[in-house]
């Protein structure tokens, strides 16, 4: 039997590696999906190899995870339950479908994850391999009662690795997880299972990784200028911009247009991290309603999707028809379910991408976001498409003929016809 491993080098999926190999005498196959986790990359492969893997296959889906995962979700402005930008879910089908391609190319019986029997992880890898390639059986260890038994807890796990020179970074005195990519990085488990604990405080301000606490971010506020072309960010414009994109160094510059520096959306992506980062920006801390039916605890970091979101939804304001964003927000709440719940590849997902596809075409222009101490703030927007007329919204007189005020008087009477009949049925 040969299996594809999700591997993350973490706790769980170095632990249930070994514990594959022997429970199914199989061959392990690890496969690492790089969706922007950065330095916790580094040194996986002869970790998954002395672990007991006889090979290591590293995905670089950086590029694939923001073009057609993240930017397609901010054009739906998808947020879960009000708060939450669905940052571990939506990496989840774009890891789902590179590991299926990299398990069919081995001839691979199966395929495994370390998401437990308890969380969405579970849900979202193997709806989305049900999607993509049904022919392929999914292992969850965690939903193994042999497993479990093995490993009742975190502290168990710990105790395996130690034993078997597995190099973990979990430890009881940290036992929190965390799960990091492009888009975000969220905290789970340990002290964080209590709802009351308050991880703002500066006991904690080592376990963020991605952004600096809002208290200590600089006193200046920083301008951003974002440029959108169909509801995508492709441009930046931003203070020493140059030296930041030369700094981060993991991608290349696109060309220019109108001072803006053209980006793919990795590299938009990345900027936007770190401007966010720098002024505190995107921490949430939230109780959500997991698919499988229980309330969970979980601290987010997303400072650059926190960004990409306010800018997208003010230049939407400037160009998107009423009632079309009416009807596209009303699906809002649905799209971020079917995210959150693991249908990224299911009909209905796709349907409602359509329409957002729909509403983008004019989504074009210019944002300007004022970042300061965890807080994005719009500034300015223009658009070539724009809907607004300052004739007609004027508060000064002289544009009767863009909007005669005199017209409301019959455009109130004939809206109030029901309410006055309401009222007399009442009565």
């Amino acid at each position: 039997m040969k299996i594809l491993v999700a591997y993350s080098g973490g706790l769980d999926t170095s632990v249930l590696l070994k514990w594959l190999k022997e429970k199914y005498s199989a061959e392990i196959i690890a496969y690492c999906a790089d969706v922007g986790q950065a330095d916790e990359l580094d040194g996986l492969e002869q970790k998954a190899l002395s672990t007991g893997a006889s090979k290591y296959f590293l995905g670089d889906l950086k590029e694939e995870f923001a073009a057609d995962y993240i930017f397609p979700m901010i054009q739906a402005n998808a947020i879960y339950e009000g708060r939450y930008l669905l940052g571990t879910s939506i990496a989840r089908p774009c890891i789902t479908k590179g590991m299926l391609d990299v398990a069919i190319a081995e001839g691979a019986d199966a395929i495994a994850h370390g998401a437990t029997g308890k969380g969405n992880d579970q849900v979202r890898f193997e709806l989305s391999a049900a999607s993509l390639a049904p022919q392929i059986k999914c292992i969850a260890p965690w939903r193994d009662s042999s497993f479990r038994k093995d490993f009742p807890g975190r502290a168990e796990m710990i105790a395996y690795a130690e034993a078997n020179n597995i190099p973990i970074k979990a430890s009881m005195k940290k036992p929190y997880s965390m799960d990091r990519n492009l888009l975000h990085i969220s905290f789970e488990a340990g002290m964080l299972e209590d709802p009351w604990y308050d991880g703002t405080t500066p006991a904690d301000r080592e376990m963020y990784v991605l952004s600096t606490s809002p208290e200590d971010a600089p006193d200046k506020a920083e301008y951003v200028q974002i440029l959108f072309d169909k509801g995508n960010a492709i441009g930046l414009q931003a203070d020493g911009l140059a030296e930041i994109i030369s700094n981060l160094g993991d991608f290349k510059v696109l060309g220019e247009k109108d001072g803006y520096t053209l980006l793919t959306p990795y590299g938009i992506m990345r900027v936007l991290n770190f401007l966010g980062g720098k002024h505190g920006v995107g921490r949430v801390d939230i109780v959500e309603n997991r698919f499988v039916g229980m309330k969970s605890r979980g601290i987010y970091e997303t400072p650059g999707g926190t960004i990409l979101l306010a800018a997208h939804r003010d230049l939407e304001t400037l160009v998107v028809d009423r009632e079309a964003m009416h009807i596209r927000d009303s699906l809002i709440p649905k799209y971020a379910q079917l995210v959150y719940n693991g249908f990224w590849f299911a009909p209905e997902r796709e349907a409602i991408q359509a329409l957002v596809t729909y509403t983008q075409q004019t989504v074009s222009g210019e944002v300007r976001v004022k970042l300061y101490k965890g807080n994005v703030m719009n500034a300015g927007r223009k658009s070539p498409h724009s809907l607004y007329s300052e004739a007609v919204a004027t508060m000064e007189g002289g544009q009767e003929a863009a909007y005669n005020q005199d017209d409301a008087t019959g455009f109130i009477a004939l809206n109030a016809l029901r309410l006055k009949a309401s009222a007399r049925q009442a009565k």
